[in-house]
């Protein structure tokens, strides 16, 4: 099959149909009036022929859609150009035998849930010792000293326990984003590192689900890594990372 990567559009069920499926809610009672609301919705989007597959009452007047159409938009794919790690991705046994061999002494590491955000399903997952999806959290990890703070940390209380445990590594994880305050608790986390003159100290990483490595790197975070991401991520990401600095 031959494909221009410089005109990628969607498939479905022949080469650039653009066939897309989308879901959305809209504040209207269930109708052929809000099945219209939809189709038009869909149209002013930038899809062709769209059509309404499936319309669920959600009570209280909100009502739930289901819509396919065809994109008419494409993508030069050949162009895109994105951030990434520069780094090999290794599993439980190699991270603690890196360490050990390249190190030299254990890793500190400091995570928390930044600010309001009381949601921790993300740091728990990276930091406590049962892990995630069959992998083990930095606490289980010999040659890793993890402290997870938990949820609703002040950026001021992270810094003083970083600093106070010698930490190496620094995890923010922000599973809360209304209104981008995400970006206000991590941006503001950088900050107050800068203006005490110890940013340099730590590597510092970010993650949630709408976090990837280019937003973290825009903000002035070292790496970021959003939904899906087990400890042998972050970890490898880290130690490696360290002995790149000579740490």
């Amino acid at each position: 099959m031959n494909i221009d990567f410089t005109h990628v559009k969607p498939y479905g069920d022949t080469l650039n149909d653009g066939m897309v499926q989308l879901s959305f809610t809209l504040p209207v009672p269930c109708g052929e009036e809000a099945r219209e609301a939809a189709r038009q919705l869909a149209e002013k989007m930038g899809l062709d022929e769209p059509q309404v597959y499936h319309m669920k009452d959600l009570g209280v007047d909100f009502t739930f859609f289901v819509v396919y159409g065809k994109c008419r938009h494409f993508v030069d794919y050949a162009a895109i150009r994105v951030p990434k790690f520069q780094n090999s991705r290794m599993n439980f046994e190699e991270i603690n035998q890196f360490i050990r061999e390249r190190i030299g002494r254990k890793v500190v590491v400091v995570g928390a849930c930044t600010g309001t955000d009381a949601h921790t399903v993300g740091i728990d997952a990276i930091m406590n010792m049962k892990g995630y999806n069959g992998e083990y959290g930095l606490e289980r990890y010999p040659e890793i000293e993890a402290y997870n703070l938990g949820s609703q940390v002040e950026n001021e209380a992270l810094i003083v326990r970083a600093i106070e445990y010698r930490a190496d590594v620094l995890l923010v994880s922000q599973v809360v984003t209304q209104k981008d305050i995400h970006i206000t608790n991590l941006t503001g986390l950088v900050e107050l590192l800068e203006a005490e003159g110890i940013r340099d100290r730590f590597i510092l990483i970010c993650g949630g689900p709408r976090i990837d490595h280019e937003l973290a790197l825009e903000l002035g975070f070292d790496a970021g890594f959003g939904p899906g991401t087990l400890a042998p991520d972050v970890a490898s990401y880290f130690v490696q990372e360290m002995v790149r600095r000579k740490r």
